[in-house]
């Protein structure tokens, strides 16, 4: 885990919410569901990385710019505490890591050859489309 990351983890709040999962009629009695709560400006993140977390974040992202996650997926509030803190991460994770550079793709001149063939047959094609004027019949 990056430095970043654990301190997310550090400064997060959790508060445990009444659940809607799975429990039967524990759902009722205990709050198992967890929201967690992090501030992103507290996180001191790179420029570029920060409007990376904002493409990805979406919603989860609030005005006052923290991100809120909720995990309710398991019968516990420990399982849920420990999703809602793997998600985080991953969004961090992914935020933090820069888009990789598209290669250029290079051709041959066999390639370039068909590649233009395949173009003119092509437009051949749609040129014969249109109106037809009397002369033509």
């Amino acid at each position: 885990m990056g430095k970043i990351a654990d301190r997310a983890l550090e400064i997060a709040e959790e508060k445990f919410i009444a659940s809607s999962g799975p429990g039967g009629q524990n759902v009722n009695k205990v709050a198992t569901a967890v929201q967690l709560r992090v501030d992103v400006f507290a996180l001191g993140m790179p420029p570029d990385a920060f409007e990376r977390l904002k493409e990805i974040a979406g919603s989860k992202l609030t005005k006052a710019g923290e991100i809120v996650l909720t995990a309710n997926e398991y019968r516990t509030q420990e399982q849920n505490r420990e999703a809602a803190r793997e998600r985080l991460v991953a969004l961090l994770g992914e935020a933090l890591t820069p888009p990789r550079k598209r290669a250029r793709s290079r051709v041959n001149r066999v390639g370039k050859v068909k590649r233009l063939k395949a173009k003119k047959a092509r437009g051949e094609v749609k040129a014969k489309r249109g109106k037809v004027s009397r002369k033509d019949w």
